[in-house]
């Protein structure tokens, strides 16, 4: 049997649908509020983003698994 996750259902309840409903709304109206203070800070945001998706997307140094049976005899 396929076990669901509790997190995954939460979501689609109806209570969770409406609170990613208002923090869209809200996500929203601070972008177009705030732009101007956005758009000077968005090239060092992408900056921050390299190494963070270094850290995150390799799950840190040393984890890296070398077990793997190909091109050995």
């Amino acid at each position: 049997m396929k076990h669901k996750s509790k997190t995954a259902w939460r979501w689609r309840s109806p209570g969770g649908i409406t609170l990613l409903i208002i923090l869209a709304i809200a996500t929203f109206f601070l972008v177009t509020t705030y732009w101007a203070h956005i758009v000077p800070v968005l090239p060092w945001l992408l900056l921050l983003a390299c190494p963070l998706m270094h850290l995150f997307m390799h799950g840190g140094h040393g984890s890296h698994n070398n077990n793997s049976e190909v091109g050995r005899k």
